[in-house]
């Protein structure tokens, strides 16, 4: 039977860990776990880091921030476990969690290790000899977004997590953020900069009630049943989680989802196979987010605005790095020309006023 299941690979060139240190310290916390350590890398993302590690019988996923990264708000490894040792109660998709270490002289950064979840994964390309129906496509969609309400459903006090962000003032802190983020990771001259900051200032809408909000919700971020591929199991990448306006967290999503009528330029940098016959449109999925969660939509042309441009500029800050020397992976050389089309679309969705 072919496994559609996401694979490891050999740690890449530059990233790989001190085992020397790491195993007698996974051994001091797992002392009942017999066998030799192995430890592999997840290829894809292009933020914190990811490994598997097998140490005897034990499977873990092992996060750590990127080699050379000084946007240490970014990589809060502390965080991010805190966020999911109390989340997964309340929302199983979200990993568990085993173990945090914050001791640099292991591994040079804080680090954390949880449960792998098993399961499919869609990115860019879909995993040889996987056919999805448009009916399959569809209810995939519609799953998608309804897992993304649920999540903006629950109630983060009862979980520990009202102290989490500050949700009041949240989309005029997210404008200002991120474009100081642009110009703290600037490399290039962009007219589109100028104009998308102007415009998100003229439209910030008013704040819809606060809910706990993932910020990078996208098909590889989630984890598919592989004996029902419209069943998510999983949500992963829980990093810039926080509490803030809900509809702004659709707009990250919307960012994301690539449609057959955008132009080609789009269409290159798809970040899943959101395109495929039977999927849901940006607009689609919008009106069964509104029915999903009872919330008004009649803001999201400025949530997709704001979405795109964080997108670009989260693209621009790993481009950054790699201009700057402090990473080689050779995927980051073209992300330059990535947060210019990001930008362009961005621009568009604001002068057409449409989704």
């Amino acid at each position: 039977m072919i496994s559609f299941q996401d694979p490891t690979r050999p740690v890449r060139p530059g990233e790989e860990l001190d085992l020397a240190k790491l195993e007698p310290y996974l051994r001091a916390h797992f002392p009942k776990a017999a066998g030799p350590l192995l430890v592999e890398q997840f290829p894809s993302g292009h933020s914190n880091l990811t490994y598997f590690v097998r140490l005897g019988d034990r499977e873990f996923v092992l996060r750590r921030p990127p080699f050379g990264s000084k946007v240490k708000s970014a990589h809060d490894m502390g965080r991010e476990f805190r966020v999911l040792s109390k989340l997964h109660p309340v929302y199983p998709p979200a990993p568990q969690v085993h173990l945090f270490c914050d001791d640099d002289s292991i591994l040079g950064a804080p680090f954390y290790l949880m449960q792998r979840i098993r399961g499919v994964i869609l990115r860019r390309e879909l995993p040889p000899g996987l056919a999805l129906p448009p009916e399959t496509v569809r209810r995939l969609s519609e799953s998608f977004i309804d897992n993304l309400a649920l999540l903006h459903s629950l109630d983060y006090a009862r979980a520990g997590l009202a102290d989490l962000g500050k949700p009041e003032g949240y989309l005029a802190r997210q404008v200002r953020g991120w474009i100081e983020r642009y110009h703290a990771s600037r490399t290039h001259d962009l007219p589109e900069i100028e104009f998308l900051s102007r415009w998100l200032y003229s439209a910030l809408p008013a704040s819809s009630a606060a809910a706990l909000i993932h910020n990078d919700y996208k098909y590889d971020n989630v984890v598919l049943d592989p004996a029902n591929l419209t069943r998510i199991t999983g949500v992963l990448d829980w990093e810039m989680c926080t509490l803030g306006d809900p509809l702004s967290d659709l707009g990250m999503a919307l960012a994301y989802w690539i449609e057959p009528a955008d132009p080609p330029e789009l269409q290159q940098i798809s970040w899943g196979p959101t395109a495929l016959p039977g999927s849901l449109t940006r607009a689609q999925l919008v009106e069964r987010y509104a029915h999903s969660s009872g919330r008004s939509v009649s803001d999201m042309v400025f949530h997709l605005v704001l979405g795109q441009f964080k997108l670009a500029v989260i693209v621009q800050q790993i481009y950054f790095r790699y201009h700057q020397g402090l990473t080689k992976d050779p995927r980051f050389a073209a992300l330059a020309e990535v947060a210019r089309i990001l930008l362009r679309a961005a621009v568009r969705t604001a002068e057409t006023g449409s989704l």
